[in-house]
């Protein structure tokens, strides 16, 4: 089993940026995908990227490709979101989670494991 503990969020400017990590902690990172979802006030929660070890490969919703980034420090079993051109419609709680299946990532129901959430802002 793993825990993961998301950290990173807080307002910021609409074309500012902020770096999102998820420490894990009971398990390595290398054991599973892992991806970053968000969820805004009344709306379902939805992928925003993903990244698997075998193979190696990173996936990212359409609305976020281009200004995200996910990447992962083995030595810090830490996973990262950077978040460049950040717009008001990202703004959400975003959420850290490891699929021990070895799916793409871009399927919620498949991770078994989430954090607790951080909130990032996005001020227009």
């Amino acid at each position: 089993q793993v825990q993961l503990i998301e950290s990173g969020g807080g307002l910021v400017q609409a074309g500012g940026s902020l770096t999102l990590s998820c420490t894990a902690s009971g398990r390595t990172i290398s054991s599973y995908t892992m991806g970053w979802s968000r969820q805004a006030p009344g709306k379902e929660r939805e992928f925003v990227a993903a990244v698997s070890e075998t193979p190696k490969s990173t996936i990212y919703a359409d609305s976020v490709k281009g200004r995200f980034t996910i990447s992962s420090d083995h030595a810090k079993n830490t996973v990262y979101l950077q978040m460049n051109d950040l717009k008001p419609e990202d703004t959400a709680t975003y959420y850290c989670a490891a699929d021990s299946g070895w799916g793409r990532g871009e399927v919620l129901d498949d991770y078994d494991y989430w954090g607790q959430g951080t909130q990032v802002t996005v001020s227009s």
